[in-house]
């Protein structure tokens, strides 16, 4: 133990010197010769440059290894920089002194950052991707795998970043405008599908299965062949609301008619309400659900099928109707028709069966329009008759209130007489002019129609030429009455002054009233008398059925004459003007 201790020191303070020292004593102790000795010193020699060769080749491969690491770490570096479009980066030494470890290590941290930093950035860059990628997939219709997207390292700039931000946000605005759009023909097709009394589940399926209402709405279509095919389906559903509406206005117009034509009372009207609510409306107006819907048009339809049925059955009644309303027509207008020949025609033509009775009845319309027409054309001529024929009636009442030798007389109503005595001079006045102007109007309507304007069968002028000249007879007679007068009382007064007894009057002339006066007037011959079928005291005449007739009374002054002798006498003074 105390030998191995003693020796440990000398161990422990070996050196090549100390070595070769005990290698010269071990030679002295063997008795190596000097050649051997200097054989075995150079093979030590070579030995140990061997190991120092080997040593040095092993610290160049080291050094250039790790140059190669330094150059590495730059490159990695700059690329990086380049990659996330950084030009300089904090925590980069500035200086590239120093050993290569020293200089590794100061770029390694940085490296590690870059490298956290480029992966953070490729994240980035695939989540904006992908969405990219998911929107236009949307857009195009099409399911493209998001797992199949690989980020492009070369460039992980912010600004690239930006670029892609920027096409998701226009991506993302077109989506919701998209869809929006989607949502806002989804609602028409609904509304549109309510007012034609369709399923609109099944009708927005067929377009696309994601339109149906129990997907969310970021889950539904919005590529461009969903938005066409709602588009065309919402053209069609317009289209055929526009012709259902058309259809049932049709109907609605024909129920209204048959209606009126049947009378049908309000409370069987009211069944079909639904119906003509909408004879007016316009295609956007019509919101109400089901208000166009099939039944219901199927509905319109039988009820319109009913009705004309019922209208064939009741067509003699109808026809009647009609016919009442044009004699009433007619009647107003003073014109005269042979209503009960029409009536026979009207009930030949249904009994036999040959006309159409939507065509009888067209026909008769078209009859009540025309008649319609000709009253309103009548009607300016037919006003100036009844102030006429007012003022006649005021000319024959003034006739027997000037022959009342009491109308001065303090009676009761004498005032009352007095004033509308006034009035009456002031109408009589008017009257010449009132037959001028009638007679231009009716002369000048005769010419545009090329017919005679008659009142009640009779002509017109020859009525008002009539009037005029027993007019002037009429005033004719009162002059040679007045003149006879004043020659009696001129008589009477020689004879007075002369004291002779007076002498019965003698008519002056060889004229003499010949007939009745007519309500206190004179009448000319009966020759040139008229008939208006109406009595000569100024009251209306009766009718079949014991009605007061409503019709404008003739004037006073005429009495009966034959309506062929009327026409015989206008035809015979067409060409000598009317005595005024």
């Amino acid at each position: 133990m105390a030998e191995a201790d003693a020796q440990a020191p000398v161990l422990d303070e070996t050196t090549c010197g100390s070595l070769l020292q005990k290698l010269q004593q071990i030679w002295d102790e063997v008795g190596e010769t000097d050649d051997e000795r200097d054989n075995m010193l150079l093979q030590i020699d070579q030995e140990c440059l061997d190991v120092y060769k080997r040593k040095v080749d092993q610290a160049v491969k080291s050094r250039a290894h790790l140059l190669q690491a330094l150059a590495d770490a730059k490159l990695e570096l700059s690329r990086l920089l380049s990659s996330l479009g950084e030009k300089t980066y904090v925590g980069i030494p500035e200086k590239t002194s120093g050993t290569i470890k020293e200089q590794l290590a100061a770029i390694a941290p940085v490296l590690e950052k870059l490298w956290e930093q480029k992966d953070d950035r490729i994240k980035e860059f695939f989540d904006v991707q992908s969405q990219i990628q998911k929107i236009s997939s949307e857009i195009a219709g099409t399911r493209e795998q998001v797992e199949s997207l690989t980020v492009d390292e070369s460039d992980l700039s912010l600004k690239k970043l930006d670029e892609f931000q920027a096409q998701l946000q226009e991506l993302q605005k077109e989506k919701s405008e998209r869809l929006h759009k989607v949502l806002e023909l989804v609602s028409t097709v609904h509304d549109l599908c309510a007012v034609l009394g369709m399923d609109f589940f099944s009708t927005v399926t067929e377009v696309h299965p994601s339109l149906n209402d129990s997907t969310g709405v970021q889950s539904k279509s919005i590529s461009n062949d969903t938005l066409s095919s709602l588009a065309k389906t919402v053209l069609v559903l317009k289209e055929d609301k526009k012709q259902r509406l058309h259809k049932l206005q049709e109907l609605a117009t024909q129920l209204i008619d048959l209606w009126n034509l049947m009378d049908t009372p309000e409370e069987e009207r009211s069944l079909f309400d639904h119906v003509t609510c909408n004879i007016s409306a316009s295609v956007d107006e019509v919101a109400i659900p089901g208000a166009l819907a099939l039944d219901l048009i199927e509905q319109a339809e039988v009820e319109v099928e009913r009705l004309d049925q019922l209208k064939a059955s009741k067509m003699k009644e109808i026809a009647f109707k009609r016919q009442a309303e044009l004699e009433d027509i007619y009647a107003r207008a003073h014109v005269e028709i042979d209503t009960e020949a029409a009536r026979e025609k009207i009930m030949a033509l249904i009994d036999s069966g040959n006309v159409d009775p939507a065509e009888l009845l067209a026909d008769m319309d078209n009859q009540i329009v025309n008649a319609k027409e000709e009253a309103h054309s009548r009607k300016e001529i037919l006003d100036k008759v009844e102030k006429w024929m007012a003022a006649c009636e005021e000319e024959s009442w003034l006739e027997d209130y000037n022959r009342d030798d009491n109308r001065y007389n303090a009676s009761r109503g004498a005032h009352l007489n007095l004033k509308r005595a006034e009035k009456a001079r002031i109408l009589v006045n008017k009257i010449p002019a009132l037959v001028d102007s009638l007679v231009a109007k009716t002369r000048a309507w005769e010419q545009e129609r090329d017919t005679t304007f008659t009142y009640d069968g009779v002509p017109l002028l020859a009525m008002l030429d009539e009037y005029m000249m027993l007019r002037h007879d009429r005033e004719e007679e009162k002059r040679r009455l007045r003149d006879q007068k004043k020659f009696h009382e001129q008589i009477s007064k020689e004879e007075t002054v002369f004291g002779s007894t007076p002498s019965p009057a003698r008519p002056l002339g060889p004229k003499k009233v010949t007939g009745q006066r007519s309500n206190g007037s004179a009448n000319g011959p009966t020759s040139r008398r008229l008939s208006l079928n109406s009595h000569q005291n100024g009251s209306r005449s009766t009718n079949k059925d014991g009605k007061r007739d409503t019709r404008p009374i003739a004037p006073l002054n005429y009495v009966a004459m034959t309506k062929d002798d009327a026409a015989s006498h206008i035809s015979g003074s067409e060409h000598s003007p009317s005595t005024p």
